[in-house]
């Protein structure tokens, strides 16, 4: 088994440190209404949640003939002798997208999903170690 850590340049850090940081101006610009009613900070933590769940908790996996990946609550596997194409280098704006930039996995007869792992490289080369009839197009 081999494993992928998912690429962190996406904004997500950025919304992490926002919603760190929201408290704190709340504090300081309404000092009363922040102590008579601590529970206005309650709506930011589901999402901030979310966030650093989807933020580390998103990984790829080759094991098996199978392409896993789990982000966030989203998870399923590939079979990687189903798998037509890869396009590298491309944003996936519709469909199944729980990555920020990576590969376009186009597997089946019409499905597709879009992973970003640190290294596409490897990841591609992995996968064609697997399966030589991987068609792979490179978008920049």
């Amino acid at each position: 088994m081999k494993e992928y850590k998912a690429n962190r340049r996406a904004p997500i850090p950025y919304l992490i440190v926002l919603l760190v940081l929201l408290p704190f101006v709340i504090y300081i610009t309404n000092t009363e209404g922040f102590s008579e009613r601590p529970y206005i900070l309650l709506p930011l933590i589901a999402p901030m949640g979310l966030l650093l769940r989807v933020f580390y908790g998103t990984l790829y996996k080759v094991e098996d003939g199978k392409l896993m990946y789990k982000s966030g609550f989203l998870w399923s596997e590939i079979n990687i002798s189903n798998i037509r194409q890869l396009v590298i280098g491309e944003t996936m704006w519709v469909g199944l997208r729980p990555a920020s930039k990576g590969i376009i996995v186009k597997y089946n007869r019409y499905d597709e999903i879009y992973i970003a792992p640190e290294n596409n490289l490897e990841l591609v080369e992995d996968l064609k170690t697997i399966n030589p009839s991987i068609e792979i197009i490179y978008k920049d």
